[in-house]
């Protein structure tokens, strides 16, 4: 008999559960009509998707998934630690793909050859400051750069914009008065990012329904560092591509949402095939 699977990672969504996930969001993606550039360059398996967590991270990752989804990408995205400590939402999180983004799970799915996405910001890119909109905030995370390195996968940098143009941040995580919220945050969840104090539509923390733009670039390949994961500096190469890759896209996408005539909410109803 074959050994029990004793990995902690959660099986790969049916086509059950992603039909699901994709007709809740049906009416979301009808009123915010991302658009994507590049997704020739995603593979529907064996590469690591890299890529800017926006400001909250609530509309950016479910849609950019889904919008993979819907074209073949059945990918499995790693999500922050803090998720998976909140009851239900963790849950919620799994059915959709989603795993705790572990070094141990990261190597399985890979050891597995899933098409596999990452936010290296994590909490912190999610809590930006008021300075930090679409910049990215790595810190000196090296994990995603080992893994693409010793599993030789190809990393595919991408970008998201517009969700952070959907809110207004009042109070960040730097400010003396959300140090409670910050304290809890740290206690219950494990994170010092605790949640910051925003204005979306009207007075309200409902963030603005603004077009999103994906970009998805060219393949980053590792093969050349091959062996070389526990070397700081192969790694660091590795994450500077990639940090440079998507900040160029991000720029492509700002540009093209200036440039979009139909980027406001009334021009995207008006026309239904915009």
């Amino acid at each position: 008999m074959p050994n029990a699977d004793t990995t902690s990672v959660p099986p790969t969504p049916t086509k059950a559960d992603v039909t699901a996930a994709l007709n809740m969001m049906k009416p979301l993606r009808r009123v915010i009509k991302p658009k994507v550039y590049g997704i020739e360059n995603v593979p529907t398996e064996r590469a690591l998707l890299v890529g800017n967590h926006n400001t909250l991270g609530l509309v950016d990752a479910p849609l950019l998934a889904a919008e993979l989804w819907e074209r073949g990408r059945m990918v499995r995205s790693l999500g922050d630690h803090a998720h998976f400590k909140i009851p239900g939402w963790g849950e919620a999180l799994t059915r959709m793909g989603v795993v705790d983004g572990t070094r141990e799970n990261a190597s399985e799915l890979m050891r597995r050859g899933d098409l596999v996405m990452v936010f290296p910001g994590g909490g912190r890119e999610v809590a930006k400051r008021k300075n930090e909109q679409y910049k990215l905030v790595w810190k000196n995370r090296l994990g995603f750069a080992r893994l693409a390195i010793q599993y030789g996968y190809p990393i595919i940098p991408f970008a998201s914009v517009g969700a952070e143009h959907g809110i207004d941040i009042i109070l960040d995580n730097d400010s003396p008065l959300l140090a409670p919220t910050k304290f809890l945050a740290e206690k219950l969840l494990g994170t010092p990012d605790g949640p910051m104090l925003v204005r979306g539509v009207g007075l309200t923390p409902v963030p603005r329904p603004e077009r999103q733009y994906y970009w998805f670039g060219e393949a980053i390949d590792t093969t050349e560092f091959s062996g070389q994961e526990a070397n700081d500096n192969a790694a660091r190469k590795v994450r500077e591509r990639t940090a440079a890759a998507i900040e160029h896209g991000i720029e492509l996408m700002l540009a093209e949402r200036e440039a979009d005539p139909n980027r406001s909410l009334v021009g995207r109803l008006l026309r239904s095939d915009s």
